[in-house]
C-alpha cells in the first residue's frame, strides 16, 4: 500500500532543502543573457541531471560513499567549497563575462549538481530508502522523489517569465543577490560538515 506519511515527510524535507523558491534567483542568475529555449532546456537538464544523481546515490549511495572511503560530512564540506566559488563568480560580476559562461552548461553544474542534487538531499534520500520496508514504502519514496523534481522544474520553467518583468538592470540585481544567498548556503554547509567531523571525532 501507499504510504502518505512517508511520501509527506521526504516530499517537504527534500523541499525545504532543494528549496524551489529559492532556486528561482540563481537559475535566472545563472541563465541570463540566455536564449528563452536554451534556458527552458536547461531547466530540463538540471532537473535531469539532479534527479539521476539522486537516483543512483538512493540505489547504491552508501556502496558508493564506503567503496571511495568517503564520509558525509566532507561530501558536505566539498559540496559548500564549489557553491562558494559559485557564489563569488555571481557576487564580483564573472559570470556577466560571455566568454566564460556561453559555452558552459550551467545546467550540470551547479545547477543540476551541487544545488538541486547537493548534500543534503543526497543523505536524505540515502536515509529514506533505508528506512523503506516493503513495496509500498519504497514506491512512496520514489514517488516523493519525483514529484520534488516536477516541482522544481516547473518553478525555473516558468521563472523566466519574471527575466521579461525585470529586464536587464533586474537581472544584474538579481545575480548579485543569488550570490549573497548562495554565499549564505555554501558556508552554512562547509559549517554543517565540520560541525559533524567534531561530533564524530
Amino acid at each position: 500500500m501507499f504510504d502518505f506519511a512517508v511520501f509527506g515527510s521526504l516530499f517537504l524535507t527534500l523541499f525545504v532543502i532543494m528549496d524551489p523558491p529559492g532556486i528561482t534567483p540563481i537559475f535566472l542568475a545563472l541563465t541570463s543573457g540566455r536564449p528563452a529555449k536554451v534556458q527552458r532546456r536547461m531547466a530540463w537538464q538540471a532537473v535531469c541531471v539532479a534527479f539521476g544523481v539522486i537516483a543512483v546515490f538512493g540505489i547504491c549511495g552508501q556502496q558508493i560513499l564506503d567503496y571511495l572511503h568517503v564520509s558525509v560530512p566532507a561530501l558536505m564540506i566539498a559540496g559548500g567549497l564549489l557553491l562558494l566559488l559559485i557564489a563569488l563568480d555571481l557576487l564580483t560580476g564573472k559570470t556577466d563575462e560571455p566568454k566564460q559562461t556561453k559555452d558552459v552548461n550551467v545546467a550540470l553544474v551547479p545547477l543540476g549538481m551541487p544545488l538541486l542534487a547537493g548534500p543534503g538531499a543526497i543523505v536524505s534520500v540515502i536515509l529514506a530508502v533505508q528506512k523503506a520496508d516493503g513495496f509500498g514504502a519504497q514506491l512512496s519514496v520514489w514517488t516523493a522523489i519525483a514529484a520534488m523534481h516536477v516541482v522544481l522544474w516547473l518553478t525555473m520553467r516558468y521563472s523566466l517569465v519574471i527575466i521579461r518583468v525585470i529586464k536587464d538592470g533586474g537581472v544584474v540585481l538579481v545575480t548579485r543577490l543569488a550570490g549573497m544567498m548562495l554565499s549564505a548556503i555554501a558556508v552554512q554547509q562547509i559549517i554543517n560538515g565540520v560541525l559533524q567531523v567534531v561530533h564524530g571525532a
